[in-house]
Formats: C-alpha cells, structure tokens, sequence
C-alpha cells in the first residue's frame, strides 16, 4: 500500500515544487494550502506523514505543526522554511529543511519517518530497494530481483556517486576474497540494467567506467564515461 501524505504549501509557493517528483515513488500526496485545510481532510487521507512547506506561507510553521502533533502525537512531520528563517522553539516537528536542498536530501529526509522496517528499505533517488520482499521500483517499473541481485543494487545504492572498482564490487556482492575471474559480476550488472534502466544500451543510472568499474548515478548524469578519471 503507498504511503500518504499531505503536503501544505501557500498557493503563491516560490520555487519548483517537490510534490509530482515524490508521487512517482510510489506515495500518495494530497495537497492543500493552510493547516486548517490539512486538519480538515486529516481523518479522511489518515497520513502517514505530513510536509509543512512554511517557507511559501507567512508564518514559522510552528502553529500548524503543534496542531497537526496534537491531533496525532505520534504523527511524523517534515517543516520546510527559508534559508533565512529561525527555527521556532516546540515546533513539534521531526525534521527541518531549510532551502535550497536537493531532492535527494528530502528523500532521506522523508523515507526514514514513514511506516516500514527502515533497516529493510533503501532509496536513492527514483530507486526504491525492498530488500525483505528483494523487489526494486524505479520510475514507474517494478521488477523482483534474485538475492544477489538485491545485495549487488543494496551496495551500490549505499555508495551512489562513486565509482567502485570491479574487484572491490565482486568481493563485497559475493563475500570472497578470490577476483580471479569477475565475469560474472558483468552479467549481474546486466541484469541490474533490464530492472532499473528504460533504456540497457543508454544507462541513465547505471554507469559503466571503462577500466575501472561502476558507478551509480540517482540525479541526470551523462551517459558512460568515454575513459577512466585522470589520476591526481
């Protein structure tokens, strides 16, 4: 079952909105523009989380907050305020983001607070890892994953951004110290690619470093590096 949020933000809300990147990852988001609105269809959507977006209102988010914490005390809530903003005492939140970030930092900001084993649950950016049921969801695709397959995509998505050599990627996968032959671990990364990637022959997350190893990229990235990095 999706997750649900509310997610209130001022109609007039500076800036691009998080919301239709986070409604392709399997959440359910009801947007409305003042806390009263929220705590009007809270008994209806039963949230699992709520986002205060009181950087595109005028206020410190604090009011709203403690009155969404006194409807549920155990409700998770995420206050997003301006750079420039000071932070409330008791504002009965569990996160605060102050602007800019980046959707990945909201991701990791998100994920955790809502139901779920989160020791079982990884993400990195669109990917979404059930390593307990080994399935994978990636912008609108879902596909089941061997064991391997889910402790190979599991590492990578712990080390998103950096490249990882072949060996050091088959030992860590596969609990050897023997890299005689990493073959294998080749065909595994192709079957990563038909799970993950809209495209195998274009990989826009997957990334092959020609003579060194792997890198997994979650933002919009170029496509395969032509040749390995210049050592310093």
């Amino acid at each position: 079952m999706k997750a649900k949020l509310i997610w209130i933000e001022g109609k007039r809300a500076d800036g691009p909105s998080f919301v239709p990147a986070l409604r392709k990852k399997d959440l359910t988001i009801e947007v409305v523009s003042t806390g009263s609105a929220a705590l009007a269809r809270f008994d209806e959507i039963a949230p699992d989380l709520v986002v205060v977006n009181a950087s595109s209102m005028r206020t410190s988010g604090k009011r709203i907050c403690c009155d969404l914490r006194a409807r549920q005390s155990n409700l998770p809530i995420v206050l997003i305020l301006r750079a420039e903003q000071n932070v409330a005492e008791d504002v009965c939140a569990n996160a605060v983001l102050k602007l800019p970030f980046t959707s990945r930092k909201l991701d990791n900001t998100i994920f955790p607070l809502l139901p779920g084993d989160s020791k079982m649950i990884f993400h990195a950016g669109p990917i979404h890892l059930d390593m307990e049921k080994r399935r994978v969801h990636c912008q609108g695709r879902e596909a089941q994953l061997t064991p391997r397959l889910a402790l190979l995509l599991k590492y990578l998505m712990q080390h998103t951004g950096e490249v990882i050599e072949r060996k050091k990627l088959f030992c860590e996968t596969w609990q050897t110290e023997y890299t005689g032959d990493t073959r294998t671990l080749d065909v595994h990364i192709s079957w990563l690619r038909e799970a993950i990637e809209e495209n195998v022959r274009a990989p826009q997350f997957l990334k092959t470093i020609r003579g060194v190893g792997y890198r997994l990229d979650t933002e919009e990235a170029a496509p395969d590096d032509p040749q390995p990095p210049p050592h310093p």
